[in-house]
């Protein structure tokens, strides 16, 4: 993946504010204008998709475009029954899509077949192949960074070896390649890579056999660190330490602020995350499609070009993503209004919480 910047992120704001604008302004009765936009989400493994993105993305469409309606659509995990939505959604009229595909190169042809028809398909957190007409996601690099930096640290602070175990993501995910290039640009030379594993489907489950299975090759007092791509698989990786009898795990990562991760950060089960304000990426997916509904077209908010490998100069933005650790939950998911410290420290946690200052 390369990108060039064309605008400093730090004007995403001020973009998004004009195309809000712009979208619901009177001129041209551009404020009445109604069509539909598709979404199709990957999954359900992975809590934010229903829980964050979807109802952001909706709000966010019906504030720019009142009159526009949404329609929605879940893969499970399913190239085949994605791409069979895709084709639904054009059949029933929807006028631009917004997609995250299940598997980015399978949802090629359904993606050109909805150009033939005339309807432009923005891809959303994960790059789609096909003639796709702009891309939202978080600097999947960037993340990888963060997560190597991360590691690298929570090793140093144990002060014991650097043998590390890649829980890769799903390898049908554009992402799962950006995000490990962005992490062994961090950790090469500095750590040895002992095991590296793809999880199909980004499952927990996944993660929990393929875990199981380093630790029984290696041995978990040689394990001195996982990357996990996401919060989903260090999930299966934790657990997989636990049915092993591991008291004191290695640092692990994690990707997304999911909930039960940042519960096992305050528990010192794993080590960090990766916030990525989903609010700001539904704001700028649904601000692109409204300007490509509308015919004004992507370049009007993008940032940025991305090329993918069957696409040049896709007009894309790039939002910048957050380290989370137990040492700064407050300042970037409390005050961030991500979650209150009720939701984060239950009565469970609630001596752990203290410990690291998140109380009241």
């Amino acid at each position: 993946m390369r990108t060039r910047t064309l605008h400093v992120i730090a004007a995403l704001v001020a973009g998004l504010m004009t195309v809000s604008l712009t979208a619901c302004g009177e001129d041209d009765g551009a404020g009445t204008e109604s069509f539909t936009v598709g979404l199709l989400l990957p999954n359900r493994v992975t809590p934010r998709w229903e829980h964050s993105d979807k109802p952001l993305i909706e709000q966010r469409l019906k504030e720019l475009c009142p009159d526009c309606t949404m329609v929605y659509a879940n893969a499970e995990n399913d190239a085949a029954r994605q791409r069979q939505q895709v084709i639904s959604m054009i059949t029933n009229g929807a006028k631009v899509l917004i997609l995250d595909p299940a598997d980015s190169r399978a949802v090629r042809s359904s993606i050109q077949e909805a150009r033939q028809s005339g309807v432009p398909v923005i891809a959303y957190d994960r790059l789609a192949e096909g003639p796709i007409s702009g891309f939202v996601t978080f600097d999947g690099a960037q993340v990888g960074r963060l997560q190597g930096e991360a590691l690298l640290k929570a090793m140093a602070e144990r002060g014991k070896g650097r043998t590390v175990v890649m829980m890769n993501g799903d390898p049908s995910s554009a992402n799962a390649a950006w995000f490990r290039k962005g992490t062994m640009s961090v950790i090469s030379g500095k750590a040895k890579i002992a095991r590296s594993y793809e999880t199909a489907g980004w499952s927990p489950e996944n993660a929990h056999a393929n875990m199981t299975a380093a630790i029984s090759a290696l041995g978990a007092d040689h394990i001195d660190g996982v990357v996990a791509a996401n919060d989903a698989i260090a999930a299966g990786v934790i657990s997989a330490f636990k049915k092993a009898g591991v008291k004191d795990l290695p640092p692990i990562t994690g990707q997304d602020a999911d909930l039960e991760a940042v519960r096992r950060i305050v528990k010192g089960e794993q080590s960090m995350t990766v916030y990525k304000p989903f609010e700001k990426e539904a704001a700028a997916a649904a601000a692109m499609a409204v300007a490509v509904g509308r015919g004004e077209g992507a370049h009007d908010v993008a940032t940025t070009t991305t090329d993918s490998p069957t696409t040049k100069d896709i007009p894309s933005i790039l939002l910048t993503p957050n380290l989370v650790t137990a040492g700064n939950l407050r300042q970037t998911l409390v005050n961030a209004g991500r979650y209150t410290v009720d939701q984060i420290c239950t009565s469970q946690l609630r001596a752990a919480c203290a410990e690291i200052g998140l109380t009241g």
